[in-house]
């Protein structure tokens, strides 16, 4: 069967048709408005709306819109706008519509765009913001601008300027041109001018340009300061204003002068601001300092100019005077001041005249004027200012040293304020140490007329057997110097004493022998150097004792079974001891060293010149508690026996030595044995031989040249101390 052939139901009605819409027209304008007629069967109703599916020339100005049921309009869509000098003066739009009974339609709409008379346009700048016209004064009259404006419909245009009384005027070309020569000084600074273009039916636009008169540098600026002279005192802070200097420019007319400031004559203690003109304080201003103090005038050149180079300017010359201030306190060189004087000096006595020292470095009279104030100190009592202005220090009374009533002040530290007179009183202390000088008043006075000392006769030589004491009255004491003068001596000794210069402590420099001298007598002498006195010294030599004991014999070595019985006489062995200045029965007897275990004693153990040695306790080696098989003793033999127990701590004690060695011999067994081995050791003593008495005769002999020669040579350099340094006491302040 042939396919069914659909045929095309008008279903636009309205269309095709023929419309026109004006150019420039906003969006939503109705161009043209059609029906949509729908066949009985299509109980649907519209399928695809009514849409425009192409254009000749294609566009998007145009749009349709449902205006309720099946009505329909065409409308602009404002985009693009409609041009009627620009753009295509006619549209075909091809129109479509489908029912739902799948009827369609198309048909064309022709849109025609019709002319609109339109505004004149401005081009250029002025048409997309506000011309600016700057203009220099004196420049003469011209053209100064060129308006550009056009006509959508190319019309000719007719140009226009507002207010008309402006000296301005426009040409048919649209040039503007100044009709005068500006003055800045004496016509407006600026115009504003609306420049109106209207085509031939009336319609206009307008733009405003705004002109501005520029003014020229033509006018040198000049200084509205009238002062010349100003006056400032010294020492002013860094940045202190000084003077405010301003100018004016006859260009500037009322608005402020933009101005540059600067001092031309070379200057190190002002500077001004080169924007403000401010006059400022940059370095120090010591008036009592040379030049100020000679000239304390300063003359500055000031110069304004309208522009930093090649511009106007004009110079002033001004006088800064710099007034001087009491700024510096009075200065006294030295500050601090050293005097003497004797101890009783009598009141009245000028000590120092501070005037011829001090001085104020301040200019003007008035500021250098000063005065001496304030004695003080401990004991300044004793002391005087004549005046204030005068300055002389004198004594008011008399200073004994020696007095009880003296403080015990060999220096007194006074001070003294010198001060200005004027505000704000700057004031300096002055110290003054005033020494006074004792006088020597009195004789050196020993504490005992005689003095009488014990030395034992072992006393060895260096050791100080007492001292001798001498005090001075004078205050503060002096110096008091001892010295052997008479005595002193031996048949083999010059000096057998001495006395230490400084301490009187005495000495002796070679032993003593209770046998050849018992007593000792010498004089001694105490000095201050100018005064001196003497007392007598007696050295009662006592007699000790000094020799050891001496045994026989003083090493033995012995040997013992270890089976020897407790209590018996070892070996037979005894020891015999002898002393030259102890009675026999003086010995004790003890084991030192060596006697582990306390096997072995001496029998008797005191009151006898001889002693045997005695088994105390048996030998226990199978139990452990003895290891040694050899037993090395040291017995020691004091003199001590008849001294009682409370003189044993002063009495002189001598012990002799005695070196045993024991060796223990085991008891025989049938098992070989290795017997531990042994060191016999032997020491040897000095012990004193009569035949060798030329050794201590020898040593001794030696020792007191040697000690002779120290003490000359302690002398000299004694001596020489002496005439070289001041007695100590006495040194100058």
């Amino acid at each position: 069967m042939p396919p069914l052939i659909r045929r095309r139901i008008q279903l636009l009605k309205g269309l095709p048709a023929t419309s026109t819409v004006e150019e420039n027209s906003a969006a939503g304008v109705l161009v043209y408005s059609f029906n949509v007629t729908v066949s009985p069967l299509a109980s649907g109703g519209v399928a695809i709306l009514p849409t425009i599916v192409n254009s000749n020339p294609l566009t998007e100005a145009f749009d349709i819109e449902s205006n309720g049921g099946l009505e329909y309009r065409v409308v602009t869509t404002g985009n693009p706008v409609l041009d009627y000098e620009t753009m295509p003066k006619s549209f075909d739009l091809q129109i479509f519509v489908e029912d739902t009974n799948g009827r369609t339609d198309l048909n064309v709409l022709t849109i025609q765009v019709t002319d609109k008379n339109e505004h004149p346009v401005f081009r250029g700048n002025i048409a997309i913001q506000t011309v600016t016209i700057y203009m220099l004064e004196g420049i003469p009259p011209g053209r100064i601008y060129q308006v550009d404006a056009a006509d959508p419909e190319n019309a000719k245009l007719k140009y226009s300027l507002l207010p008309a009384t402006l000296p301005f005027l426009i040409r048919e070309s649209g040039d503007i041109f100044s009709t005068k020569e500006f003055d800045y000084e004496k016509d407006p600074h600026c115009y504003f001018l609306n420049v109106t273009v209207t085509d031939p039916g009336g319609l206009n636009s307008t733009k405003t340009v705004n002109i501005y008169i520029i003014n020229t540098n033509d006018e040198r600026p000049y200084f509205t300061t009238k002062q010349r002279i100003y006056r400032i005192p010294e020492e002013q802070n860094l940045g202190t204003i000084v003077a405010n200097i301003t100018a004016k420019d006859p260009d500037d007319e009322d608005s402020p002068s933009r101005l540059f400031y600067s001092i031309q004559s070379s200057d190190r203690y002002f500077s001004i601001n080169p924007a403000t003109g401010v006059l400022q304080v940059t370095g120090r201003i010591d008036r009592d300092a040379l030049p100020l103090r000679l000239h304390p005038n300063l003359s500055l050149i000031v110069r304004v100019e309208d522009s930093p180079s090649s511009g106007h300017a004009s110079e002033m010359g001004i006088t800064i005077i710099i007034d001087d201030i009491n700024d510096n306190p009075p200065e006294c060189n030295p500050s601090a001041f050293r005097k003497e004087a004797n101890e009783n000096t009598a009141p009245g006595t000028l000590l120092v005249d501070l005037r011829n020292y001090c001085k104020d470095i301040d200019v003007d009279p008035s500021n250098n004027q000063f005065s001496f104030t304030g004695l003080s100190g401990f004991g300044s009592n004793n002391f005087a200012l004549e005046s204030t202005v005068s300055g002389r220090l004198v004594m008011t009374g008399t200073i004994d040293l020696e007095s009880p009533a003296n403080p015990g002040v060999e220096v007194y530290t006074l001070t003294v304020r010198v001060q200005d007179i004027a505000h704000p009183n700057y004031s300096n202390i002055i110290y003054i140490y005033i020494r006074i000088k004792p006088v020597n008043e009195f004789f050196p006075v020993f504490s005992n007329l005689s003095y009488v000392f014990s030395v034992s006769e072992i006393t060895k030589a260096g050791s100080s057997i007492g001292r001798v004491h001498a005090i001075d009255k004078d205050w503060p004491a002096n110096v008091i110097t001892y010295s052997i003068v008479a005595g002193a001596g031996t048949r083999d000794y010059t000096n057998i004493f001495w006395i230490s210069p400084t301490k009187g402590d005495v000495r002796i420099l070679a032993g003593l022998d209770y046998e050849t001298t018992q007593k000792h007598i010498f004089t001694v002498q105490a000095s201050d150097q100018e005064k001196s006195t003497t007392a007598s010294v007696t050295v009662n030599v006592l007699e000790v004792n000094d020799e050891e004991p001496v045994c026989s014999p003083n090493f033995f070595s012995l040997q013992i079974p270890v089976s020897l019985a407790v209590g018996t006489n070892i070996n037979g062995f005894r020891i015999e001891c002898q002393d030259r200045d102890s009675d026999p029965r003086s010995f004790r007897y003890f084991i030192n060293e060596g006697n582990k275990n306390s096997h072995f004693i001496f029998s008797p153990s005191a009151g006898s010149n001889t002693s045997r040695l005695i088994l105390a306790s048996r030998f226990d080696y199978e139990s452990g508690l003895d290891t040694n098989w050899i037993y090395s003793l040291r017995v020691h033999i004091t003199d001590d026996n008849l001294v009682s127990a409370r003189d044993k701590t002063t009495h002189s004690i001598k012990t002799g030595t005695v070196t045993l060695s024991i060796r223990v011999i085991p008891n025989p067994t049938t098992v070989t044995t290795t017997t531990p081995g042994f060191t016999v050791v032997t020491k040897r003593e000095n012990l004193y031989s009569p035949s060798a008495w030329y050794v201590p005769f020898v040593i001794t002999l030696g020792s007191l040249l040697l000690l002779g020669l120290l003490g000359y040579l302690g002398l000299l350099l004694l001596t020489r101390l002496r005439t070289r340094c001041p007695p100590a006491g006495r040194a100058p302040l």
